[in-house]
């Protein structure tokens, strides 16, 4: 069956074609107008939401070489995310879907985010342990089926991506912060400056980066200059403290629910220094570890059309009615 994915949750309109797990198109039309504001800009949004959504569905039907009569099913995001948002794909999906007579599947945006690891393996074995790290989101997810999931810890503040996001602000960097602290770190030195590990070694599965961010807050307001070395110190100190608390709380619970593969997913698992490392660390203990491929880490519709194919071939029958949330309504999700 081919399944066309929407997603719209943030700044990106994106539209994907997938049939039988092949990808056959996957278009994001990302938002470079927020880069002025530091952040999202909820409004715009959704303005430049309504502008793209047309033109970025037929460009994806038209680089999988398809039309609209080839779908046989839609999937959508519905939740969470920025509510204005999420009513563009939401009603755009809706109405196509009740116009052509075809099912439309409602998808969980972080659900789809933990499924985006079968885009590059389709072998991922259950249970496997999930991990969602992006600017809104930190959650450690055991996954034992479809719609079978115990959320292990999520962060008690701020997330991860919300950290780089915060530093990368403090130290002049701009926004989005990830790829720009990301850049720096593999200039510096990441044992320079011994930035704080909050509940690394604690026995839960809980997340705190806000502390992290305080310190590196003080290093900068205590320097009366701040010169390329130092700058370039604290991406590299700060990346590898947020990178060794991610690594040791999902190495634990894969190793505590034996589970044989870790999925990484998320904007932050774009991140290299994450990749790398828990690349490695997986392989020493003889775990798979996956991280999608960068096009596949943020905001994209594959993922969503590829959790739309999941539910269908697991029996899952599409609802009557869909309706957008800001926030999770789906367990373990709804924070």
């Amino acid at each position: 069956m081919v399944i066309l994915g929407i997603e719209t949750s943030c700044d990106e309109t994106s539209a994907a074609v997938i049939c039988g797990g092949e990808v056959l198109s996957n278009i994001i039309s990302s938002q470079e107008i927020h880069a002025q504001y530091g952040g999202v800009v909820p409004e715009l949004a959704s303005r430049v939401h309504l502008e793209m959504i047309i033109p970025v569905v037929e460009r994806s039907l038209k680089a999988a070489g398809l039309t609209l009569q080839d779908i046989g099913a839609i999937g959508v995001t519905t939740e969470p995310g920025l509510l204005g948002a999420l009513l563009v794909g939401e009603t755009f999906g809706k109405t196509l879907g009740q116009s052509l007579g075809i099912p439309v599947y409602p998808i969980n945006h972080l659900e789809s985010h933990v499924f985006s690891g079968f885009l590059e393996r389709r072998d991922i074995t259950f249970p496997f342990i999930g991990l969602v790290v992006s600017g809104g989101h930190t959650l450690l997810i055991r996954v034992d089926a479809v719609n079978e999931y115990a959320l292990l810890g999520t962060t008690q503040d701020d997330a991860a991506g919300e950290a780089f996001d915060k530093v990368a602000k403090i130290l002049g960097l701009g926004y989005p912060g990830g790829p720009a602290i990301d850049t720096r770190a593999k200039l510096g030195n990441p044992r320079a400056l011994h930035f704080p590990r909050p509940l690394m070694n604690d026995e839960g599965y809980g997340f705190s980066f806000s502390g992290i961010k305080t310190f590196a807050r003080n290093l900068v307001q205590k320097q009366k200059t701040i010169s390329d070395d130092f700058l370039i110190d604290v991406c590299a100190s700060f990346q590898r403290a947020v990178v060794d608390i991610l690594t040791a709380k999902t190495i634990r619970a894969a190793e505590e629910y034996g589970a044989k593969d870790v999925v990484v997913a998320g904007g932050v698992s774009a991140n290299s220094e994450l990749r790398a490392t828990m690349e490695r660390e997986c392989h020493t203990r003889g775990i798979r570890m996956t991280a999608p491929r960068i096009a596949y880490c943020t905001d994209n519709a594959a993922m969503v059309a590829n959790l739309a194919e999941f539910k269908i071939a697991s029996g899952v029958k599409a609802p009557e009615t869909i309706a957008a949330h800001s926030r999770s309504t789906l367990l373990p999700f709804s924070l």
